[in-house]
């Protein structure tokens, strides 16, 4: 008779997020994975086969959670220039308070592994589509309320976004990053909408 698994698959992909996103792909052993998402090797290669699959289910469903929050603060609101403005402030403000410096996860995961790696280099840039989207579709609904330039394109606009907020996830890996840069950048990106 098979064993019934005695675990929440999405909690153990939560924890294997925390630990790839502070350790990386490549710094992370399969003890540490032992250790942190409290499996047996037996159980955690059984349900996700191998370290590489476990990290793609786990960077999917940080991407799939992402895109989420933000469509859901988008259809909440009226005033997408705001929205936009408090996507970024946030950014800055969990950047500037992370004491792990790890930046985030879908970033750092393009740095370190997107070059090598044709399966997350895929997984990534369906990130980069779904938010790039998501960005258009509030920049769109700015422009159409007035609240939005429309001195740029919304697909220029949503990419400009996207990259600024990758941006300032980068900065974030190093603790020496001044408020002031964080402000720069700030009032730069608010001057374009």
């Amino acid at each position: 008779m098979a064993r019934t698994k005695e675990f929440n698959e999405e909690q153990i992909l939560d924890k294997a997020i925390d630990i790839f996103w502070y350790k990386g792909y490549n710094g992370t052993s399969a003890q540490d994975l032992v250790t942190h998402l409290g499996l047996s090797r037996s159980s955690l290669y059984d349900t996700f086969g191998d370290k590489h699959t476990l990290f793609a289910r786990a960077l999917g469903r940080y991407q799939q959670k992402g895109v989420a929050d933000v469509k859901e603060l988008i259809a909440r609101s009226g005033d997408m220039k705001e929205v936009l403005k408090g996507l970024l402030k946030q950014a800055v403000l969990e950047s500037s308070q992370d004491r792990n410096t790890k930046g985030c996860f879908a970033v750092n995961s393009m740095v370190e592994l997107a070059l090598h790696d044709k399966e997350i280099a895929r997984l990534l840039d369906q990130n980069r589509q779904d938010m790039e989207i998501v960005f258009l579709e509030a920049v769109k609904k700015g422009q159409e309320l007035g609240q939005i330039t429309k001195e740029h394109s919304a697909l220029s606009l949503s990419r400009f976004l996207y990259c600024t907020y990758s941006g300032i996830r980068v900065l974030s890996r190093s603790k020496e990053t001044a408020k002031e840069v964080y402000d720069d950048i700030l009032k730069v990106f608010f001057s374009i909408l």
